[in-house]
């Protein structure tokens, strides 16, 4: 028996063996992703800053409004704190911050991968500088680290502390691209060659250092209100580095096609056109100087409900939705223009060019960078260069220059006689005397599609002068100073949301980011 007992546990023994011998390997998913591409996550967080609609900024600066109040479509064109209209923008967490930590994660110690996770690091602060510019508090150096270091309930950081470390991150970066690193071929702006060579490498580094000066003449421009001392230094350095002064280095997503469309103006595309149109200020200034970019922006339609009809974009029967109306009380607007065809009779998207599907996504601009440079140099806040006029008017250049990538439009987009003709228009034509609201009204034009930047300029200048939407009291006859905190917030992360409110003062329309001071 103890024999028999000494054969029976050899005989277990072989089978175990037996049975766990490739057992890892065998219970393995053989078609499972095993390693992360960091250049794969890069184009795509490069992609994901598309984020938000027209129904946000836009709405809020006065360029654009949707017409009917039929309860899905309230928002800021009705001063109505909608979550569905302040939430998109918080959507930068999952498209871009999520994927920038991940890659930080991955390359940062690789000594094949440097200028990756520089240009990496600057794509991050521009992400926080729009997630700062739109919310104040956010979630900053705890963000993105759920899978990372299981930290799925990030604390909120101070506004002023993260835009600290956003011009740190971004004179570090900037200064540490090399052209003997490594050409990043999956950059969607300018990279996507399939070999790389000095030339492509120096090329590059040159237009990702134009990026980060870039960012780092928006960010202290930021501080005019607050600190000039601060914006002066920090404007200054950048102009030094070396910022976009041509079209030729703006960063711009254009790939789209049908099968990958650009989804930003999708809702006006598919759920009912005849709901949405350009708001009277913003018409009113673009047709009151016969302004050649008007064309591109806004159209009316044989029928508004389908834009697919005959499109007039002659200036003269340009007319924008007033502000603080909807379908109801806009009939005892002064100068009402009536309905047709089943919507207002106003100006509503071009849907061929900046509405359209293959529009393209414009993030930072020559345009931008010229306008800056004009109201910083008009400060005295830089030496050298060019002149306040001639930085206003190579800015408006650049932006009339733009319209040239978008779909149904021929080159050039305007001509050179229309630039100088537009450009020497009284109410356009530089004078030091109104320099400040001339620079940033055209700020707010050629930010048409680029509602963050849009908004925070308009509230960091004060220009252009704009009336209070009076739809309703409920921003006590002023304006919406941020977006309110997606309601998730307050149930997935309910400690540090509460934190949050109560160092803003509130989670309201009208609370402030630290640099826009009354």
């Amino acid at each position: 028996m103890k024999r028999i007992s000494h054969i029976i546990s050899l005989i277990t023994i072989l089978c175990l063996v037996s049975c766990t011998k490739g057992f890892v390997e065998k219970n393995q998913d053989p078609y499972a992703i095993t390693k992360i591409d960091p250049g794969l996550l890069f184009t795509g967080a490069q992609r994901g800053m598309n984020a938000g609609g027209w129904d946000g900024e836009q709405t809020i600066v006065q360029q654009y409004m949707t017409a009917y109040n039929a309860g899905a479509t309230s928002g800021f064109n009705f001063n109505e704190d909608i979550d569905g209209v302040n939430s998109p923008r918080w959507g930068i967490y999952n498209g871009v911050i999520k994927p920038l930590v991940q890659i930080i994660s991955l390359v940062k110690n690789d000594a094949a991968s440097k200028n990756l996770y520089q240009m990496t690091r600057i794509w991050k602060a521009y992400a926080f500088m729009t997630l700062v510019d739109t919310y104040g508090d956010v979630p900053y150096t705890e963000a993105g680290k759920g899978y990372l270091e299981a930290i799925n309930y990030p604390k909120y950081d101070k506004m002023a502390a993260i835009y600290t470390d956003l011009y740190n991150e971004l004179k570090s970066a900037t200064a540490a691209l090399s052209t003997s690193g490594e050409y990043v071929t999956s950059d969607l702006f300018f990279g996507g060659a399939t070999a790389s060579s000095p030339a492509l490498i120096s090329a590059q580094i040159d237009h990702w250092k134009k990026i980060g000066y870039s960012l780092m003449l928006r960010l202290g421009m930021r501080y005019s209100k607050v600190d000039q001392a601060k914006a002066t230094s920090i404007v200054q350095e950048a102009f030094a580095g070396g910022v976009i002064l041509l079209n030729s280095d703006n960063v711009v997503v254009t790939q789209y096609s049908a099968a990958v469309p650009n989804g930003f103006s999708n809702l006006q595309r598919t759920v009912s056109p005849y709901f949405y149109y350009l708001a009277e200020p913003f018409v009113n200034q673009l047709k009151g100087t016969n302004d050649p970019r008007l064309k591109y922006i806004g159209a009316s339609y044989a029928k508004p409900q389908d834009f697919t009809t005959t499109r007039d974009t002659i200036t003269a029967n340009q007319y924008g939705f007033p502000v603080g109306y909807d379908q109801s009380t806009v009939v005892n607007y002064p100068g009402y223009r009536g309905v047709k065809e089943g919507g207002q009779n106003y100006t509503q998207l071009n849907y061929g060019v900046v509405a359209n599907s293959v529009a393209p996504a414009v993030f930072i601009t020559a345009a931008q960078s010229q306008l800056l440079l004009a109201e910083a140099k008009f400060r005295g806040w830089i030496t050298g260069g060019s002149t306040p006029q001639q930085y206003y008017e190579a800015g408006v250049r650049a932006s009339m220059d733009e319209w040239g990538l978008y779909p149904g439009v021929q080159s050039p987009a305007v001509s050179e006689a229309s630039k100088s003709s537009y450009l020497r228009q009284p109410a356009v034509l530089y004078n030091d005397a109104n320099a400040l609201k001339l620079i940033n009204i055209q700020y707010w034009i050629a930010n048409v599609t680029n509602g963050p930047e849009a908004f925070a300029n308009w509230r960091r200048s004060g220009f252009p002068v704009l009336q209070p939407n009076m739809y309703n009291d409920k921003l006590k006859g002023g304006f919406a100073r941020r977006m309110a905190y997606p309601n998730a917030e307050e149930s997935q992360n309910p400690e540090n949301y509460k934190a949050a409110v109560a160092s803003m003062g509130g989670d309201g329309l009208t609370q402030r980011v630290f640099w826009d001071i009354p």
